[in-house]
């Protein structure tokens, strides 16, 4: 299996403290997964040595996520924010750098909130001539930029994958990728098989979850489908599991995600179940994908 598969850390810990940070990778070692999302929503929060000493202790990778806030808005028009924007995902950028991450992803481009107005090409246009410069300082250090694409009351931006894909194409930098999350597809896609295809190439990360974001396989979407979906177009980069309840997260995501329920209480029976998963999803798939092959005639 190539797919390197990871999980957030939001399933174990709700901060980034030199406490949580260790409990947070034990975990996600102790389970087996290959690495740890974390939320870099604050980069310079983070304890960079303590942080890379725990993941090689652990023997496990780290990748990041974030959305920029209304302050730091590369989508609003206002060269003041977008400036700021730039210095947050550049200060998100060292820090992928110096704990050795390969992916930075999530809603880069505007702010992660729910706007009353569309965005605008004036708008667009700076946030493309921010991630063009943004992408040239991540390829020094080999790391993908991800664009999360989102539902529509987390941005006004990205709301679908064909959307993502003319932003990536737009910015023209290779190492700009399409993120895509499930959860978000299945609010936004009409066909999220014909959008993971259509993608193609152009996917960098992915998130699975599930339609009320507990349990994979618990919610309402066609996860089989999903990961067949990811096996057909050939998708090998870093697969995340994602999933929210209010028994962690707290303010301020609580409140942007609306996190109101309890969906789980052992985020390790959570994480272990996602894990198996995802892996038995994907060796199934593999195998759908075969039957071509072993159904030749004589």
């Amino acid at each position: 299996m190539s797919n390197k598969l990871g999980v957030h850390a939001l399933v174990w810990e709700a901060g980034w403290s030199n406490d949580e940070c260790a409990r947070a990778i034990a975990k996600t070692a102790e389970v087996g997964y290959d690495f740890i999302e974390a939320s870099a929503l604050d980069p310079r929060s983070f304890d960079v040595d303590f942080t890379r000493r725990q993941l090689e202790k652990n023997g496990i990778g780290i990748n990041f996520s974030l959305g920029l806030d209304a302050d730091t808005d590369i989508s609003s028009g206002d060269k003041e924010k977008a400036a700021r924007g730039r210095r947050r995902l550049e200060d998100a950028l060292t820090l992928a750098r110096d704990t050795g991450a390969t992916h930075v992803c999530g809603i880069l481009y505007s702010a992660f909130q729910k706007y009353s107005v569309p965005t605008t090409a004036a708008g667009l246009a700076m946030a493309v001539d921010v991630l063009g410069e943004v992408a040239e300082i991540a390829a020094r250090s080999d790391i993908t930029i991800g664009l999360e694409v989102v539902n529509r009351y987390e941005s006004n931006v990205l709301n679908t994958a064909s959307q993502g894909v003319e932003l990536c194409k737009r910015i023209g930098a290779p190492n700009v990728k399409v993120h895509l999350d499930v959860y978000h597809m299945n609010i936004e896609e009409s066909d999220i098989g014909a959008a993971i295809a259509e993608t193609g190439d152009y996917i960098g990360y992915f998130h699975t979850g599930d339609s009320h974001r507990g349990y994979l396989g618990s919610g309402s979407i066609d996860l089989a489908g999903v990961f067949r979906a990811l096996v057909r177009t050939g998708y090998q980069g870093p697969i995340a599991f994602e999933s929210f309840s209010s028994r962690v997260v707290g303010q301020p995501l609580e409140g942007i995600l609306g996190i109101w329920r309890n969906l789980w209480e052992d985020g390790h029976d959570l994480a272990s179940h996602a894990l198996l998963y995802t892996k038995a999803q994907l060796k199934a798939a593999q195998e759908a994908h075969r039957q071509a092959e072993r159904s030749r005639l004589p």
